[in-house]
């Protein structure tokens, strides 16, 4: 049977000494994204170092499998040699899993062979998820309907577009929730680096905070980032942005954020009626003034709170939230976590 998740240390310590572990299977394809695989056997396989330091065995086995042959191209160039073909693999129900994205999904998402095992499979495993843009072969074999699903921000209009019954959301990194009964089993993740983050919650679930902590540090991951974080930051929003109007305003907005940052304020700034500064945000950068200044002011916040140096109050106040309590409501619906949940779990120090 498989070991229960738990957020407990010390039952997952009780449990770990007891299982066999846990094993996470990588079904790769030609074209595959080779971060998309590397990226999450890598946390696994650092997992296992710290349970070694802690005197405990291995928790995880990885197997990488091949749906074609039995070497895999990568989109990179790299070649990697499978551990066997999909067709022969029977995994056990304490097994994890991924698909990984690249632009091989395109082919891959029309393999019937792959579809099917997929559809077999997933009722037989504790858990499977995608990273990247392989969100678009779990849906395309009919697992995400109905329910909320991310991918790679420039794959999110075709996702859907093809698949209209999925939830899509944009502002995630990935959709993993040890807590939820659907989304502990089935899950997605946002573009490339992303996967790392999947892999880091699915650590935590299995063998607790610390442990996902310390692979963090090992990695020289800056900090461990919340599955509801949205993709890319807006501060890279405003270097990348097309929209010349809105360059001086954008770069403006960030030494600005503990002052009234209302939408007439802006479009004095920009020198645009306030109509017009609201239509240009919405066509370049397909968002509110007022929604881009809070993602700007959360962002800003989440890294004071990080570095542990201010109480949620100061934050709020030097951030422009005014009240801790409109901090709070901000961090929930763009990380889905507290203020202070936040700086605990994912502070520096």
């Amino acid at each position: 049977m498989p070991t229960p998740l738990s957020r407990s240390n010390a039952s997952n310590t009780a449990a770990h000494r007891a299982s066999e572990g846990h094993l996470i299977v990588c079904a790769a394809f030609d074209g595959a994204m080779s971060l998309d695989i590397t990226g999450p056997i890598q946390v696994f396989a650092t997992a296992n170092e710290v349970c070694a330091k802690q005197g405990l065995k291995p928790w995880y086995r990885t197997q990488l499998v091949s749906t074609q042959g039995e070497v895999i191209h990568t989109s990179s160039g790299l070649r990697l040699l499978a551990d066997a073909r999909l067709q022969t693999l029977k995994p056990p129900r304490n097994c994890t899993v991924l698909i990984p994205g690249g632009d091989g999904v395109d082919q891959a998402r029309l393999d019937g062979a792959l579809l099917d095992w997929l559809r077999r499979t997933e009722p037989k495993v504790l858990r499977m998820g995608s990273v990247c843009s392989g969100a678009l072969v779990l849906a395309s074999a009919g697992l995400l309907d109905g329910l909320q699903a991310t991918t790679h921000w420039c794959r999110i209009n075709e996702l859907r577009a093809r698949h209209p019954d999925i939830a899509v959301d944009s502002d995630r990194l990935h959709t993993f929730d040890a807590d939820h009964s659907v989304y502990r089993h089935l899950f997605t993740s946002a573009g490339v680096t992303a996967g790392i983050d999947l892999a880091l919650a699915l650590v935590e679930a299995d063998l607790g905070r610390a442990t996902a902590l310390a692979v963090a540090r090992q990695l020289v991951m800056f900090m461990r980032r919340p599955g509801g974080q949205a993709q890319f930051s807006p501060l890279l929003s405003a270097e990348t942005t097309q929209a010349p109007r809105l360059e001086k305003l954008l770069d403006w907005i960030p030494g600005q954020i503990g002052s009234d940052l209302g939408v007439e304020q802006l479009a004095a700034q920009a020198c645009l009626p306030p109509r017009t500064l609201a239509r240009v945000f919405q066509k370049e950068l397909g968002t509110t003034p007022a929604k881009y200044v809070e993602r700007v002011r959360v962002e800003a916040a989440s890294a004071l709170l990080g570095q542990q140096q201010a109480s949620v109050a100061t934050v709020a106040r030097l951030c422009g939230f005014g009240h801790p309590e409109n901090l709070r409501r901000s961090f929930h619906r763009h990380l889905a976590v507290s203020p202070q949940a936040f700086a605990e779990r994912f502070g520096t120090r």
